[in-house]
């Protein structure tokens, strides 16, 4: 199967399990790079970097932690894994052994339906859930993965992230790594 009938094929997936299949305007912000090894082009935005960084500062700056800096190493490793989420036609995390350490948050929407703070966003509204605590026991649901995102977005010992964009005929896949990972069990969450 080539790498066209693999994207029509999760194209179709995401069509059938009631997704979108509105057509929004193409991204005038976005530039397809390729990474050696795989077959669809990653997306770059345009000041990408300084977007999702800001974004991510915002929600630890209302929290009371330091601010992240852009790590391009962790940024690699989100775009070599993004299109393999896409591929995958789901949001599965990366192994643990690919992983190295790192956290990872995942995001899917319709195609160039969402800027890149909302992606962010989305992830942050999980705060509504969030209790201070000893993590797992962070969340007023009782399950700590309703506000999993949000916890690796403002964990304090975190210091460093990467994201990239992965674009399919449907649907944009945001990946962002973190450095050092976030949602320890038995550490303190502020």
């Amino acid at each position: 199967m080539d790498a066209c009938s693999k994207l029509l094929g999760v194209a179709a997936a995401l069509a059938s399990a009631g997704c979108s299949t509105a057509q929004f305007p193409a991204r005038q912000d976005v530039v397809s790079t390729p990474i050696p090894g795989w077959p669809g082009p990653v997306q770059v935005h345009d000041n990408l970097a300084q977007r999702l960084l800001a974004a991510h500062n915002r929600e630890r700056s209302a929290a009371g932690v330091p601010p992240l800096v852009w790590d391009d190493g962790l940024a690699a490793a989100a775009a070599a894994y993004a299109p393999v989420v896409a591929r995958s036609g789901g949001l599965a995390h990366a192994p643990a052994s690919m992983l190295q350490g790192q956290g990872e948050n995942l995001w899917t929407g319709t195609r160039g339906a969402f800027p890149l703070e909302q992606m962010v966003r989305d992830w942050a509204s999980e705060k509504s859930y969030f209790r201070p605590g000893v993590f797992p026991d962070v969340s007023s649901s009782g399950n700590w993965g309703d506000v999993g995102h949000y916890t690796q977005i403002i964990w304090r010992e975190t210091s460093r992230v990467g994201c990239a964009v992965h674009q399919t005929a449907r649907s944009d896949f945001l990946v962002c790594r973190y450095s050092p990972a976030g949602n320890v069990m038995g550490q303190r969450v502020p």
